[in-house]
């Protein structure tokens, strides 16, 4: 290609010329960077790939889907370690497709051959309501599935939820049985719901990076993704119609999910609160930034601390695990920006700080370190009119308040009834000047 040329744009025949494209056998909904760094990447490595094609939808905005089905669904993972970039194309989406269409969704969910359906929808979207939601819209195709008679079907949790499956279970289930009792009937018995804990940073991909693909690929790519080297899938659960070689992309499959999901939601995506909330107000932008000042990184020590109190001692590594956190947390190289971590909060604390609170305040610890997770939540709250969360209505009226009564109406949206401990309220006010106190340099 001459100087000055425009590359052309990447296309399934340039990327895999002479290779079949495999058949839909997968759906999944959440059509966004970390779905195409993770399971379309364990996907595109499992031993019998060409037979399980991904048709992905999008969640809010169709803007994905067009821009994948312009490149046939192939797209650049770039693999981004502290010394240099490495580039993979990645096949497995097979067909992307706007969210609000329900039809083609039920019309693939019905097809005998489609047998998993994942899910990467974000926390908040297993309790919002409505006939447009996620979750919605899959009743609505497991209801054409049923009417199809196409024999049962796997759905696989990948958002940071504990007991994900269990979770996605119940929200299905309530809303299929309000809709049609016979139709939560088949569900319950047709419709296996797998619990994950998935692990890939993925941060956001700019047009610097685009600008890279082009130039070290030669190719336009406008849906490549960023991700560090790092990659873990662990899953529990059963496949009833059957499901790619995952394992032998690294995927781990166990039969207790739970002590993996905990050493997950509380060691990596705490210690992400942490760093998101106590980071802006400190000025910093990305994690790593974040991380070398030492308020920061001795606010996640001491959650790590006492979090790992409440993780089993064998099998999980906490120590080795901590450390290399420290190791992918510190890549500045991988610009995950703070401002991608820190919303819906509310739901997350409720995950990463309350079950860690309340375990160190039941064996009568004092939970410092969960509680400076809040106090953090809250400084930047206090901080910002800027920010997304599925109660940001209450978080303003809240807000409205001054003082340790602002305190209490926040922790409140958390937990009414940490709200009324009144020491507790005051020593999580008393935190967020800690936070906010200028850093000084030696």
């Amino acid at each position: 290609m001459s100087a000055g040329q425009t590359p052309p744009r990447l296309s399934r025949a340039t990327a895999f010329p002479g290779q079949a494209t495999p058949p839909v056998r997968m759906v999944h909904l959440g059509l966004g960077a970390f779905h195409r760094s993770h399971q379309a990447w364990y996907t595109q490595h499992a031993g019998d790939a060409a037979d399980w094609g991904i048709a992905a939808f999008t969640g809010r905005r169709p803007d994905a889907a067009e821009i994948l089905t312009e490149q046939d669904g192939v797209f650049t993972v770039v693999e981004r370690s502290g010394v240099g970039d490495s580039f993979e194309l990645i096949g497995s989406i097979v067909e992307a497709v706007d969210g609000s269409d329900v039809r083609r969704l039920a019309g693939l969910v019905a097809a005998p051959s489609t047998v998993v359906v994942t899910l990467t929808i974000t926390e908040a979207a297993y309790a919002a309501a409505g006939a447009e939601t996620p979750l919605a819209r899959l009743v609505t195709a497991l209801a054409a599935r049923k009417d199809a008679d196409a024999g049962p079907i796997a759905v696989v949790s990948c958002d940071n939820l504990a007991e994900n499956g269990l979770v996605a279970r119940k929200a299905v289930q309530a809303l299929a049985e309000a809709t049609d009792p016979a139709l939560g009937e088949w569900i319950n018995a047709n419709v296996s719901f797998v619990s994950t804990s998935v692990d890939r940073i993925t941060p956001r991909t700019t047009p610097e990076d685009l600008v890279e693909v082009a130039e070290q690929c030669g190719y336009r790519d406008e849906a490549a993704v960023v991700a560090e080297p790092f990659h873990n899938w662990i899953l529990s659960g059963d496949f009833p119609g059957g499901r790619p070689r995952w394992e032998e992309a690294g995927a781990i499959f166990v039969e207790d999910i739970e002590p993996y999901e905990n050493r997950k939601l509380w060691l990596l995506n705490g210690a992400h609160s942490i760093l998101a909330y106590a980071g802006l107000v400190r000025g910093h932008a990305t994690v790593a930034e974040a991380l070398s000042d030492d308020v920061c990184r001795s606010a996640v020590e001491a959650f790590w601390d006492e979090a790992s109190r409440h993780l089993p001692d064998e099998g999980l590594d906490i120590p080795g695990y901590r450390k290399a956190l420290l190791d992918r947390f510190g890549n500045s190289r991988i610009a995950h920006h703070l401002t991608q971590i820190a919303m819906d909060g509310t739901t997350k604390l409720r995950m990463r700080a309350l079950p860690v609170l309340a375990a160190e305040r039941t064996q009568g610890r004092s939970g410092d370190g969960a509680a400076r997770m809040i106090a953090a939540w809250i400084a930047y709250l206090s901080a910002t009119e800027d920010f997304q969360d599925p109660l940001v209505d209450d978080i303003r009226t809240a807000k409205a308040h001054d003082g340790e009564q602002r305190t209490a109406a926040l922790l409140a949206l958390l937990s009414p009834g940490l709200a009324g401990d009144s020491a507790l309220v005051s020593h999580i006010h008393r935190q967020q000047d800690a936070i906010a106190a200028p850093r000084t340099h030696a």
